[in-house]
């Protein structure tokens, strides 16, 4: 079963010139692969390809696939994601998966981004200050997350978790949300990449699903998004965020 013509079209896009040293040691892995993900799949989602790639390395970096982020880091400033798109979804994995996880990542952006001859440090996209970081990222959050949402959750904490409260709308959504480089739209789906990447944390996922909805991001659009991360997080995390979406957003509703 050789990579078939359109499978090689993409890898060549997305790779022009490199062959994998996959190819040598194992190439029918790689046919199996390059035909799934760089064809089949592909068939059946709507998505851009920069905002493909946006999803895709918001998830390698969840799912801490250092390596293949480097590769697939190269192919998205190859088909027009920009450097400030990349480093905003770094910054803001930082929110979801931790320092200790994106630390290796910030490296391995930057590392890449020298070698393409991309000045360091970037433009600085921050729209806050200290004094206004909580009421804006309140606002941001309400946007997303629905204002009767985050008021249940400010008033239904108990005492001692209310800080968490305020990081949630200062740090997650004031430090991040609030910055330039990509649309709040993007912003709700590399979160939900990155969450269902996570895998385990399908209470947050269901969350964002409706944040999502309420940014304008629809069921179709998330379908999307799972498909095309089907082939780097595999099925059990896939078909999760499928059923999660499924409850939100049923298919009766039109999506």
């Amino acid at each position: 079963m050789p990579v078939n013509e359109q499978a090689q079209r993409t890898h060549d896009m997305l790779f022009p010139g490199h062959v994998s040293s996959l190819t040598v040691t194992d190439p029918e892995l790689i046919e199996i692969f390059d035909n799934f993900a760089f064809d089949e799949v592909l068939r059946d989602i709507a998505l851009d390809v920069p905002t493909r790639l946006i999803v895709q390395l918001a998830s390698m970096i969840a799912t801490g696939a250092v390596s293949e982020y480097r590769v697939m880091l190269g192919a998205a400033l190859t088909v027009g994601v920009t450097a400030v798109q990349v480093k905003e979804i770094v910054y803001q994995a930082v929110a979801y998966v931790g320092m200790a996880r994106v630390f290796d990542f910030v490296h391995a952006t930057n590392e890449v981004m020298t070698e393409r001859g991309i000045a360091l440090p970037l433009a600085p996209q921050s729209t806050t200050t200290p004094h206004t970081r909580h009421d804006d990222g309140l606002a941001a959050q309400k946007r997303c997350v629905g204002d009767d949402t985050v008021t249940d959750m400010y008033a239904s904490a108990p005492s001692d978790q209310a800080h968490i409260q305020r990081y949630l709308s200062a740090n997650c959504f004031g430090d991040y949300y609030t910055r330039g480089g990509l649309d709040v739209g993007t912003r709700e789906l590399i979160t939900f990449a990155m969450i269902v990447s996570l895998g385990g944390c399908e209470p947050q996922a269901a969350g964002h699903v409706r944040a999502n909805r309420n940014v304008g991001n629809d069921r179709v659009t998330l379908i999307d998004v799972v498909t095309a991360l089907l082939p780097f997080i595999g099925y059990p995390r896939a078909i999760d965020a499928l059923r999660v979406i499924d409850e939100v957003l049923p298919a009766t509703t039109g999506g």
